[in-house]
Order: structure tokens, then C-alpha cells, then sequence
């Protein structure tokens, strides 16, 4: 099998090149390519295309113990995973029960980016967020801190909170984000004390986004992550490390005092790279849960009877060598339940009130 294209380069070059990125660094150009299309394109080609059973469960098994990027972190015996599952196929066997062999399969490494996709179902690993409490009520942060008076800015719900706070709410990363947008709302509150950055149950979305955000919360260039690429048939063959930075963004808003950050299980891939690289700005404080992981970026293939499969094909580490792909740890550990909000009451939002308001009085 090998690798190829198959999107226009120039269009990577130019969406690279807009978030500050060297686009002359091919790992990132792969990258950058997998975070920006709206999802993962094709992007191994199969050498051996005979449409049987025990072909496509080779092929599947061969190709991710090439690329992914995980065994060694989570402890994956994928040679032993084969021979329990293989005593399962043959050439007989109907589609249905070959799909749930392969699923079921896929589902050993524990990832929510590993999916096996046919025309009637889709496999899924959600057990990163079900398995937590969910540290979030949308509709009750929407009455008690929103209000009726919030504005909606392209993607983003803000709102003045008590105290000359803003508040800032971001679902998801997969929603477009113009320089106009951030302009908008960074100068509405550039006279605040501080500001509550909501992202929690933020599923991901894309990278171009996660950097654009990240850029208007730094005055200097800084070293947030470096990502390694599976490129070798060894578990732990990866290319040399690329850095991610954020940059200040030339001739735009920006917002350099207190950033309380608010993340859950519910923040998910882009969402984990965002609060991984916001984290190393000195500025912005992480509150609330682990993030639920998610920071390997996926690829995919076809099986020749036509299904399709992704799992993650590198990983991250932050500044300090803190690999993203289980979450991205708060600096302060807020939970909230339904008896805080019967009082009232979201902590996570609270606490990031009660730390700007330290902050502020203590310059």
C-alpha cells in the first residue's frame, strides 16, 4: 500500500499558510490536510484489492498495525488481537458477521477517532465522554448566565457576565471562524477584567480553527505542541517532531489579560489540541475536567468490498512531554451537578469569576 494525495496541494499551501504555518514542512502539510478537509479523505490505497472476507480483515489488520500511532501508549498487543479474531473469519462468513468481527476488532484500541464505516452502519467509541459525568447543562448556563440579552457573533454566544467579566461560548470547532468574528468579540471586551472561554462538550472540528482562536491570545510566537507521524512498520517509528506555535495575528484583536478556560469529557480532538496548546500560554488557566482525549489525527482506507475505516496516525505532546491523546488535564479540577444548579450555580463559571476577580485585584 502506499501513501498518496488527494487534494490539490496548493489548497493545503494556502490554508497553512493563513494560520502562520511553514508550509514547506510535509508532515504538516498531512497534517493540516486531515484537520481542514470536512472529513478525512481516502488516504491509504489498498495493494491487494481480492474482495473476500479474509482478505479484507488482512488488509485492515495490516494497515493499522503500520500506521497507528497508539499501541505502545495504551499497551496493544495487535499481533495477539489477530490471531483471537482471525479464528472468527472466513471466506464463508456474511457481511453482517464480518462487520462485526472487524468492528469489534477496532474497538480494542480504545480511540474515538477509530471508526469502520458501511452503507447502513457506522462503528463508535464514545466511551471517552459516557463514561464521566458531564460537567455541563447548555440550557442552564443558557438562562442563568446568557440570559435573553446575549449576542451571537458567526459561531460564538457572548455575553457580559457580573464584575466587567466576558463570557464567551464556542460548541464546536467544525463551525467556520472569520478574523471578523474574533475582531468583533475581542474588542467588545477589551475593557473586561477577564474572560470565560466556554468549550465544553466542543467535539472537535478543525485545526485551521483551533489555531486562529489560539493566535489572539499571545503577544509573542510560542511553542504550544509537537506532532510525530506513524512512517515506519515498527510501533514506535515516527517522524521527527513538528512544532505548532501560536503567533500573535498581525493587525488584529487580541486579549492578553486572565483566560479561564472551561473544558469536560465532552472536549473532544481539535477541543483536546485547543486546551493543550491554550495551556501553555501564561495568560489562560484550564478549569473544570480532563478533556476526552482524541489527540491522534486520523486517516483512512477502503477495503475492497467497499467499507471504509480511520484510526489516528500520530500523536502530540505539549511543551512539557504531556502526550494529549487520554485528554488534556485542567490546572484547576472544577465538577458541577444538578444540585449546584438548583442553587443556582455553574462552578466551572464561578470559579473562573472567583480567580479573574483575585487576579484583577492582586496587579
Amino acid at each position: 500500500m502506499i501513501f498518496y494525495l488527494r487534494v490539490l496541494r496548493h489548497k493545503i499551501v494556502e490554508q497553512m499558510t493563513n494560520s502562520g504555518i511553514n508550509a514547506g514542512v510535509f508532515p504538516i502539510v498531512l497534517i493540516f490536510m486531515l484537520f481542514l478537509l470536512p472529513s478525512c479523505s481516502r488516504f491509504l490505497m489498498q495493494a491487494d484489492e481480492r474482495n473476500t472476507p479474509t482478505n479484507c480483515f488482512n488488509l485492515m489488520w495490516e494497515t493499522v498495525d503500520k500506521h497507528y500511532a497508539f499501541f505502545d501508549l495504551k499497551k496493544i498487543d495487535w499481533q495477539k488481537a489477530k490471531q483471537r479474531y482471525a479464528a472468527r473469519i472466513d471466506d464463508k462468513i456474511s457481511q453482517d458477521s464480518l462487520y462485526k468481527v472487524l468492528e469489534t476488532m477496532l474497538n480494542e484500541l480504545h480511540d474515538g477517532h477509530v471508526n469502520l464505516t458501511t452503507p447502513t452502519q457506522r462503528s463508535h467509541n464514545w466511551r471517552w465522554k459516557q463514561d464521566f459525568p458531564d460537567n455541563y447543562n447548555f440550557n442552564f448556563v443558557a438562562r442563568k448566565y446568557l440570559g435573553n440579552d446575549f449576542q451571537i457573533t458567526g459561531p460564538f454566544f457572548h455575553q457580559w457576565l457580573s464584575d466587567s467579566i466576558g463570557y464567551v461560548h464556542y460548541g464546536s470547532f467544525s463551525a467556520p471562524t472569520s478574523d471578523s468574528d474574533l475582531n468583533y468579540i475581542l474588542s467588545r471586551f477589551s475593557g473586561a477584567r477577564g474572560l470565560v472561554f466556554d468549550v465544553r462538550d466542543n467535539g472537535g472540528g478543525a485545526m485551521n480553527n483551533v489555531l486562529k482562536i489560539m493566535n489572539r491570545f499571545t503577544q509573542k510566537k510560542v511553542p504550544v505542541g509537537y506532532s510525530f507521524m506513524k512512517n515506519g512498520t515498527a510501533h514506535n517509528q515516527f517522524t521527527k517532531g513538528t512544532t505548532f506555535y501560536a503567533a500573535p495575528t498581525p493587525k488584529a484583536a487580541s486579549y492578553l489579560k486572565p483566560v479561564m478556560l472551561l473544558i469536560n469529557r465532552g472536549c473532544y480532538s481539535a477541543t483536546t489540541f485547543f486546551a493543550g496548546f491554550m495551556s501553555a500560554l501564561p495568560n489562560v488557566t484550564l478549569i473544570g475536567d480532563q478533556t476526552g482525549g482524541g489527540g491522534g489525527i486520523p486517516i483512512s482506507s477502503d477495503l475492497p468490498n467497499g467499507w471504509q475505516y480511520r484510526f489516528s496516525a500520530t500523536y502530540t505532546l505539549l511543551p512539557d512531554s504531556t502526550n494529549i491523546e487520554s485528554g488534556v488535564t485542567p490546572k484547576i479540577k472544577v465538577t458541577t451537578n444538578a444540585k449546584d444548579e438548583i442553587e443556582g450555580k455553574d462552578k466551572l463559571i464561578e470559579k473562573a469569576i472567583e480567580i479573574i476577580k483575585k487576579t484583577d485585584s492582586g496587579r
